[in-house]
């Protein structure tokens, strides 16, 4: 089979597509017949060596790739919830080196779900990595309910956008983040107060937040001080990069308010979550927003636009045309 492959560490031109044997699924693994592979920030964070969290995971050569949506072509001796010709959508052993930028990957079955009957696969491939990271923030560690309030810096990215309609889906009050050009794009998608963070100085004009969820790639101490400073007494402070961790001086400015701070390290529940949100957006409440498909063989393209940080929505590697 064709897949994309790394054989060390560096730039988008050590991508090699390449011929290996197809992947023989183990007895809690399901075999996929890959349609289409999102493309994460993660992706090139990996391709470039990782960081202090990722790298002593990261074994070469390995095929890269953490979102795929395909059909089940094979499945485990132990494997009841899935059959041959499922449609499904999940997350391949992550951070393994068995990825979804191939024709085939083999995969635990409990990390993936049957995927939503109304979108294609492309669109599927966009959902689950990024989906889970934005439910696992807001309700795992969130704790966020009906009626409570939340702060999304980074709203119009790949999380954010997930993060903001998957909070209006539970009743809750949204408040996002993004520059001028995407305001109109996350009122669209359910935010209720849109921040120009480049014109506008959110720690100025909010309080008493239930729930801060930092989405956003930047590395800032005193931009996530000024985060902690929008929460309510016991509000909780929800970021993604784990390869930051909260200095000396946001903690006493999260024991001063009462509140937690916790970095998001791993998604759990993905077989429970993952079929939930497929039912949101069986139910037209979520949104699959793509922004652009390349062909597997065009990955380095991807990569390079990837990490421009630029991109509304999500890319999309398309490794077989749908049906």
């Amino acid at each position: 089979m064709k897949a994309v492959r790394i054989h060390e560490f560096g730039g988008p031109e050590i991508l090699r597509f390449e011929e290996i044997e197809r992947p023989v699924p183990a007895a809690d693994e399901i075999l996929i017949k890959v349609y289409a592979s999102g493309v994460n920030p993660v992706d090139w964070v990996v391709r470039n060596g990782g960081n202090d969290f990722l790298k002593p995971h990261l074994t070469l050569p390995m095929t890269l790739g953490w979102d795929a949506a395909g059909i089940v072509e094979e499945t485990g001796s132990s494997v009841t919830g899935f059959k041959k010709g499922d449609e499904v959508y999940g997350i391949p052993n992550f951070p393994g080196n068995n990825g979804s930028y191939a024709e085939y990957c083999a995969a635990k079955a409990s990390q993936f779900a049957l995927k939503p009957k109304s979108i294609s696969f492309n669109e599927a491939s966009r959902v689950p990595l990024t989906a889970l990271v934005a439910w696992n923030a807001l309700f795992e560690l969130g704790k966020l309910q009906a009626g409570q309030r939340v702060f999304i810096h980074g709203a119009s990215g790949g999380v954010g956008s997930f993060a903001v309609q998957f909070a209006k889906a539970k009743g809750v009050y949204v408040i996002g983040s993004a520059s001028a050009g995407n305001q109109e794009f996350l009122k669209q998608i359910g935010a209720d107060e849109v921040i120009d963070y480049k014109t506008q100085k959110f720690e100025e004009l909010l309080q008493d937040m239930d729930v801060v969820f930092d989405g956003s790639p930047l590395r800032d101490d005193n931009e996530r001080l000024k985060g902690i400073s929008i929460l309510k007494n016991g509000g909780i402070f929800v970021s993604v990069n784990v390869d930051f961790p909260f200095s000396d001086e946001a903690k006493n400015a999260l024991a001063k308010k009462n509140a937690k701070g916790e970095l998001l390290y791993a998604q759990t529940h993905h077989f429970e979550w993952l079929t939930e949100i497929a039912q949101l957006i069986d139910e037209g409440k979520v949104k699959v927003i793509i922004s652009k498909v390349y062909p597997l063989e065009q990955v380095a393209e991807a990569h390079k636009e990837s990490e421009t940080f630029h991109t509304r929505g999500k890319l999309i590697l398309e490794v077989r045309k749908e049906d």
